[in-house]
């Protein structure tokens, strides 16, 4: 059960939308490894070349604002992210989010770029292990930890139709 999630953490302002998370021109990308290649571009046009697969971003209020791109998060994950955590997130990327099997949690958290997090999403427990910090949020229910298990809506639908 997909339970855990450590990794390194990469921090980002309020309100990142989805042309910052992926810009619209790399949209007909023809690979989902060049459509990754391009995250989070016009904040950081080397970010996708640093980040590591189980890497989490922490991010301000307001993240995934913008179009309804289902490509936002999707790129995210290819990249190698693990989570995304947000003082809050646009309505619409924290479904599409969850509906690929990308874990998003709604926290409050004074982390720092480079710091090493444990996510514990079936307690609701974040800890920083670079300081020692926990910080509780919403566990997550059941139902939406088999979805991120299966690896999204789509998976867990058809997994229960076996």
């Amino acid at each position: 059960m997909m339970d855990r999630i450590e990794g390194k953490v990469w921090t980002f302002p309020d309100s990142i939308d989805t042309d910052v998370i992926i810009p619209g021109r790399y949209l007909r990308a023809q690979t989902m490894d060049e459509l990754a290649a391009h995250v989070m571009e016009p904040i950081d046009p080397s970010f996708a070349g640093k980040i590591k697969h189980g890497d989490i971003i922490v991010a301000g209020w307001n993240f995934g604002c913008g179009s309804s791109r289902e490509q936002a998060p999707v790129a995210l994950k290819h990249a190698g992210i693990a989570a995304v955590v947000a003082k809050s997130f646009a309505r619409i990327f924290y479904r599409n989010a969850i509906n690929i099997g990308l874990p998003v949690i709604v926290a409050d958290m004074d982390v720092s770029n480079g710091d090493e997090i444990c996510i514990d999403l079936e307690n609701g427990n974040i800890t920083d292990k670079s300081t020692g910090k926990t910080f509780k949020v919403q566990p997550f229910k059941k139902f939406m930890l088999e979805i991120l298990e299966d690896g999204g809506l789509t998976h867990h639908y058809l997994k229960k139709q076996e």
